[in-house]
């Protein structure tokens, strides 16, 4: 069976992307589920750019694996023809890639948007990531995401 894909979408791919795939990898693994793969992109990434430190380390201490690998990457049209869902951050990034029919964004399956910690301390990153990390069971419920029989 094919995985179906799953990308988080923010501007930069650096900051809110990153940490909303690492925290939906990892209730994905909590859950048992498979046939998922999520990734993330940006509407403005500048492709190869690492992670930002503070959210690297806000994963860290919230005990979410963070891939050594992470690069940054841009959305594209085959990356979005690709995907099963692609979740933007906020009601904006989504109207911006209406109509593609798989779109949405954590305000429509979660009630809230994630604002933008560029740039901010890292108690901003910590607060960004626990808003994340209380949306991803409503996530999952949205997206109908369980394992494949």
């Amino acid at each position: 069976m094919k995985h179906k894909k799953i990308v988080f979408v923010c501007t930069g791919n650096t900051c809110r992307s990153p940490m909303a795939e690492a925290a939906l990898k990892e209730e994905l693994r909590k859950r048992k589920i498979r046939w998922y793969s999520v990734s993330s992109a940006g509407l403005r990434a500048k492709d190869g750019a690492p992670m930002s430190e503070n959210s690297r380390r806000a994963l860290q201490e919230a005990g979410i694996p963070v891939s050594e690998t992470f690069a940054s990457r841009r959305l594209t049209p085959k990356i979005l023809s690709e995907a099963y869902a692609v979740v933007c951050m906020t009601e904006e990034q989504a109207r911006l890639l209406a109509p593609a029919p798989n779109v949405t964004c954590m305000y429509a399956l979660a009630g809230r948007d994630i604002p933008d910690p560029y740039g901010q301390g890292t108690d901003v990153y910590r607060a960004t990531l626990r808003a994340i990390a209380e949306c991803m069971p409503s996530v999952i419920r949205g997206l109908d995401i369980k394992n494949e029989k």
